[in-house]
């Protein structure tokens, strides 16, 4: 692990949660995109981020997750395999068995995720705890949303992780991990990244086959194998492509416990 006068010395764990049997599309993290499996965009796009010590594909012990885990390493993650529901146990054994103080969730259907969003990310919360101001998580989702849907990043204190793993019971709570954080914000200490513009209605996650195309157009006319393009260069280019917007425009996003 590095450290710098910018980052104190904390050990920052990105996990990625995927498996192959999602709800309304099965198997996506394995869909191509422009010749690369979107797992695999997404870890390069994760491990782009200069803070991000160690990055982990946290998956299910099912036979048909052993693509993920062959994925993964080959695109240079380390794995982890644990129970199919309860995504929160993934996690909790991760940061424990990583000795990590940060962890940043990230999930496997974002292939557009921005290092360089998670950079400041980061930055930000590394700045806080160095001026001494408490805080257990930072979220750029978190007291209204901004950025495009497939942007997200949360990131946690190992002990706030350890907390929510001792505490939380709720089956939404297992499933999407930091739901018992934020929905208790008398217990813990949150804080929220916004953007400077409403970029909200932009939605670039991984869910339909409209997400996909949208995601391959952008892909095709933006990205090769090497170029990790900013979110820029993609607001750029759907100012001068409103109509591939519209691809994906009527994809309502899951509620918490569907």
């Amino acid at each position: 692990m590095v450290v710098t006068s910018a980052s104190p010395a904390e050990k920052v764990v990105a996990i990625i949660q995927a498996r192959m049997g999602s709800t309304r599309l099965p198997g996506k993290v394995m869909l191509s995109v422009h010749g690369v499996t979107v797992l695999e965009w997404v870890i390069r796009r994760v491990r782009a981020c200069r803070w991000v010590d160690e990055t982990v594909v946290a998956t299910t012990r099912a036979p048909e997750d052993d693509v993920v885990v062959a994925t993964a390493a080959r695109a240079g993650a380390l794995t982890f395999r644990g129970s199919v529901s309860n995504v929160l146990s993934r996690y909790c054994a991760v940061a424990m068995a990583r000795a990590a103080t940060a962890i940043v969730r990230v999930t496997a259907d974002c292939p557009l995720f921005d290092p360089a969003l998670l950079t400041a990310m980061l930055e930000r919360w590394f700045a806080l705890r160095a001026a001494g101001e408490p805080i257990d998580y930072l979220a750029n989702t978190w007291n209204g949303r901004t950025w495009p849907r497939g942007l997200d990043a949360e990131i946690v204190s190992r002990a706030a992780l350890t907390r929510v793993c001792l505490q939380a019971r709720k089956p939404y709570e297992l499933e999407h991990v930091t739901p018992y954080i934020y929905q208790h914000p008398e217990a813990f200490r949150l804080r929220g990244f916004p953007g400077t513009n409403d970029l909200s209605h932009h939605r670039w996650t991984l869910d339909t086959r409209a997400d996909w195309a949208l995601i391959e157009a952008i892909y095709r006319a933006l990205g090769d194998e090497t170029h990790l393009f900013p979110t820029a260069d993609v607001l750029d280019f759907l100012a001068a492509h409103p109509e591939l917007s519209t691809l994906n425009a009527h994809i309502q996003p899951k509620r918490l416990g569907e």
